[in-house]
């Protein structure tokens, strides 16, 4: 492994195709939602034997098992297309496996069970020392130079990466505002944040362990049930959810990436908006290589190109004009933050 990149941001940004089009070139091993995936648990401060960090791979995250489970599904679920020897039901799908190596083979089985015998014998050391040795695994096994993990809804992990990886480089990618706000209020998972954000706001808590029986039972009962292990998909599905919160959301997620990234030196951070890489790919993919430490090949440029859809851009456009004036207003402060970075 030569380099580490973090690709950050608020998610629903065109950074699903990315991580596609990144899958696709020769020498960079994309991890696809790695941090959302394992980020929560796989980081302790305290070191780790090689066991004690396997199972907190391996183990299932659960909000994404209680959404399964409840019949709520994303399309980022990679797993569950083509499901293997794990079920939600049962078993339970390692974390692992959910997004991030269906992403790299068609046998993520195959491949977890290939990483357990190596992960599990390592000794006693650091989480991201047993992270680095995990990513030079993968890499030396598909033949990759450059790791480039990308998650959505990833801007409060940068402070705890850069801390754990000094010698990374991060990316901050994001989309227009109202566009990339009407794109999270239609997903089940940004619903899901918005609909838990509620319920810590209504019990007056910041953490889910903070949340006692009495916090619970004094919850309305629509979003009560949402804390059990199932649930009934309507009240994510079918609830009304006021759009102009989700452009707050969006604001607030950009300008908590661009304060968390501007300490870092110049070289180790740059930005990446979706509509530039919608109007100039291959400049704008051949830029993003050099970053990341790769060569921009032409084959993978003109199919990186082919991969995006112009399609999603504008799309907020088709609201009616007092929404998106609203729209617009909530999403401001993170436009004004995005416009400044761009002038610096």
């Amino acid at each position: 492994m030569r380099t580490l990149t973090f690709v950050v941001g608020t998610g629903r940004s065109g950074s699903t195709a990315l991580s596609r089009i990144l899958n696709a070139h020769p020498d960079i091993l994309s991890l696809n939602e790695f941090m959302a995936s394992v980020g929560d648990t796989a980081f302790p401060e305290e070191e780790l034997t090689g066991e004690e960090f396997w199972q907190r791979l391996a183990m299932p995250t659960p909000y994404f098992a209680t959404m399964i489970r409840s019949g709520v599904m994303m399309p980022e679920f990679l797993y569950t297309r083509r499901p293997g020897r794990y079920a939600a039901e049962t078993t339970g799908i390692p974390g692992l496996s959910l997004m991030v190596l269906p992403h790299l083979t068609d046998d993520p089985d195959g491949l977890l069970d290939e990483l357990r015998e190596t992960v599990v014998h390592r000794p006693r050391r650091s989480a991201p020392d047993h992270h680095r040795a995990l990513f030079g695994t993968l890499c030396a096994k598909f033949g990759r130079t450059a790791v480039v993990e990308r998650s959505g809804y990833s801007t409060a992990w940068v402070p705890r990466l850069r801390a754990a990886f000094p010698e990374a480089r991060f990316v901050h990618m994001h989309r227009d505002g109202p566009d990339c706000a009407l794109s999270m209020s239609r997903h089940p998972g940004y619903r899901m944040i918005f609909l838990w954000k509620e319920i810590k706001e209504l019990a007056g808590v910041g953490d889910f362990a903070d949340l006692t029986e009495e916090h619970v039972k004094s919850l309305p009962p629509d979003l009560a049930p949402l804390l059990g292990e199932r649930f009934d998909p309507a009240l994510v599905r079918d609830r009304a959810l006021p759009l102009p919160e989700f452009g707050t959301l969006w604001s607030e997620l950009v300008t908590e990436a661009t304060d968390h990234l501007a300490p870092l030196p110049e070289e180790h951070r740059t930005t990446l908006a979706y509509e530039h890489l919608l109007d100039a790919p291959r400049e704008e993919l051949a830029r993003l290589a050099a970053f990341v430490g790769v060569e921009p090949l032409p084959r993978w440029l003109d199919h990186g190109r082919d991969l995006l859809d112009s399609g999603r851009r504008g799309a907020a456009l088709s609201l009616p004009d007092r929404e998106l004036a609203e729209l617009r207003e909530r999403c401001a402060p993170g436009t004004r933050t995005l416009a400044g970075t761009r002038t610096r």
